[in-house]
């Protein structure tokens, strides 16, 4: 396992991996959490916050944005075989991908953000600027019982996050299909 920061970062090609990416701004300044909390409380309480989608931007919103994130998590699964994908979600400021990795997981993350950092600032008119966030959440899956429910909390996440009633209203979502 790797460090870098305050959140562990684990490679491990083959086995499932729950990967989390959000907006660069996208959390409000001076937030922080308890510095006592493990990963995954920590991780729980960012992602509320990131649902309320209350301050910083949310060009994921965008259709066109959206689109851009989710051509490239297909392109980057299915042309280039970087991974097997079991289940994804574009919110307003945030990304969650649920993968099992077939080359290191640094480099799934770097090319993902990358090309679409440099689509969406081409689209949105700020090229060079900071579009993602540089850190990234990532969660090795220990077991069926929890992919199975990394599964559901991916899919689940715009009802939760209260952008839809139901999850079929929801474009910017999918499975490994």
């Amino acid at each position: 396992m790797e460090t870098r920061r305050r959140l562990p970062h684990i490679h491990h090609i083959g086995r499932p991996v729950f990967v989390t990416w959000r907006l660069y701004g996208s959390f409000p300044a001076g937030r922080h959490f308890d510095g006592g909390a493990t990963a995954g409380r920590a991780f729980a309480a960012m992602d509320r916050v990131l649902d309320r989608a209350a301050t910083g931007p949310t060009y994921l919103r965008m259709p066109e944005i959206a689109q851009v994130v989710v051509d490239a998590i297909a392109y980057n699964g299915h042309t280039l075989g970087q991974y097997e994908q079991h289940a994804w979600v574009i919110m307003p400021n945030h990304v969650h991908l649920l993968i099992t990795p077939k080359v290191e997981l640094p480099t799934i993350t770097q090319s993902l953000k990358g090309i679409t950092a440099r689509r969406a600032n081409n689209l949105l008119k700020t090229t060079g600027k900071a579009f993602w966030q540089q850190e990234s959440y990532d969660h090795e899956v220990l077991n069926d019982l929890e992919f199975r429910r990394i599964t559901a909390y991916i899919e689940n996440n715009p009802v939760k996050a209260g952008l839809v009633a139901s999850i079929e209203e929801y474009p910017w979502c999918g499975n490994g299909a």
